[in-house]
């Protein structure tokens, strides 16, 4: 009574049942669980070290990574009952927006994965693919800004900088706006450690960028356009900015069902239809519009889609 005493009082944590329920899909490292979760890593840590303790959960070793996985104690021996009684209330929370929110972001965790499956694989293949070191598509995208000419861009809703700092890398200069002041102190921190002095950091909304027309050659809204009110008003205001010949790059969402993004990260709107974003950047004044899909995995309720489009030259916008 005692052991199964304490085993309940275990489980009878929020934190601890979604990590059960994400290990019992595949063996994550600390850093992938992070994400998933939402959690701080330090909470996640601890959580993790409680379950190992009691056998639940095993820590393994793979080059540089260290993975957990469910122990087969959780599934048989003296804990053979408890594994369907979580299941039942695994599948019956399928629909509840924790659940959900952890099944986003779990594809966006194996999306990333795949995209870098030299870290996780095996000693020499996995699922039939060859091992390759160094194949990433971070490295990809870094070569491909040697191609690039040196642009002014304005990085519009920048969030904490990553893709700023990656822009740097072939940019002249690059502008990063965004709303929070918190934020874009995280992203000034990042700059400094990555030692990206090209940048200058704005405060401004989508809507009212802190610029003055016809200054920049690169318009970049990445995961930005469905946090704005006002889509159409802020792809106007990436065309004022910009110089005649000078383009709009937009990564976002497609249309999706997902409501609970609403309250946990403030989307307002739920992605865009390929019609739909298309005709944001024409009614904006950008000519030869393009739209496609950037990124979609198997089970991911989220697809990304890329869009661009010109500012004409001679023409007022």
């Amino acid at each position: 009574m005692k052991d199964a005493s304490a085993l309940f009082r275990l489980l009878g944590d929020e934190a601890r049942l979604r990590l059960l329920r994400v290990l019992a899909q595949d063996r994550f490292n600390v850093t992938e669980l992070t994400g998933v979760l939402g959690l701080a890593q330090s909470g996640v840590s601890r959580h993790l070290g409680l379950l190992k303790d009691a056998g639940l959960v095993l820590e393994e070793r793979d080059g540089a990574f260290s993975y957990y996985r469910l122990a087969a104690a959780i599934r048989d021996s003296g804990h053979g009952a408890l594994w369907p009684l979580l299941e039942t209330q695994f599948t019956s929370a399928h629909d509840a927006p924790v659940t959900r929110a952890d099944d986003a972001r779990l594809q966006e965790v194996l999306r990333v994965r795949r995209e870098n499956f030299d870290q996780h694989a095996g000693p020499d293949t996995r699922d039939g693919r060859q091992l390759v070191p160094g194949r990433s598509w971070a490295a990809w995208a870094r070569a491909l800004g040697h191609l690039l000419p040196p642009a002014e861009v304005v990085d519009i809703g920048c969030g904490e900088g990553y893709l700023t700092i990656e822009v740097a890398r072939w940019a002249s200069r690059v502008v990063a706006v965004d709303r929070s002041a918190a934020v874009l102190g995280r992203a000034k921190a990042l700059a400094g450690r990555r030692r990206a002095s090209n940048i200058t950091f704005k405060r401004g909304e989508l809507e009212r960028l802190p610029l003055e027309p016809g200054s920049m050659d690169i318009a970049l809204l990445c995961q930005a356009l469905h946090h704005s009110a006002h889509p159409a008003l802020a792809l106007t205001e990436a065309v004022r900015v910009l110089r005649p010949g000078g383009k709009v790059l937009v990564l976002d969402l497609r249309e999706h069902g997902e409501t609970w993004v609403r309250e946990k990260v403030g989307d307002r709107q739920l992605g865009f239809s390929d019609d739909e974003l298309a005709g944001l950047l024409t009614g904006a004044g950008l000519a030869d519009v393009k739209v496609n899909v950037g990124s979609r995995g198997i089970g991911d309720p989220f697809t990304v889609l890329i869009a661009s489009g010109t500012r004409p030259k001679g023409r007022r916008v």
